[in-house]
């Protein structure tokens, strides 16, 4: 079932969305159906529950950690060795 959505334009507005429309040969109404079907479909598809997935796929991981200070000391380490190489 579709569904009416009204949406106030000033006219400069209007006259341009009508141009572009009539250059690709659509309706306004088509224009401006495909114009936010590609808006959404940019938009992030990501939900909360789908984030709490890939986080507690990523925690059933192990990784090396350390304390802030060891990592840091680890990392200016690695950057003097390539130096003095």
């Amino acid at each position: 079932m579709s569904k009416r959505l009204q949406v106030l334009l000033d006219e400069s507005e209007l006259r341009k969305i009508r141009q572009i429309a009539k250059r690709k040969g659509m309706t306004v109404a088509e224009w401006v159906r495909q114009t936010l079907r590609s808006a959404r479909s940019q938009e992030p598809a990501n939900t909360s529950a789908r984030k709490l997935k890939v986080l507690d796929t990523a925690l059933k991981h192990h990784f090396p950690s350390g304390d802030i200070e060891t990592i840091l000391a680890e990392i200016e380490q690695g950057y003097l060795g390539r130096k003095s190489s």
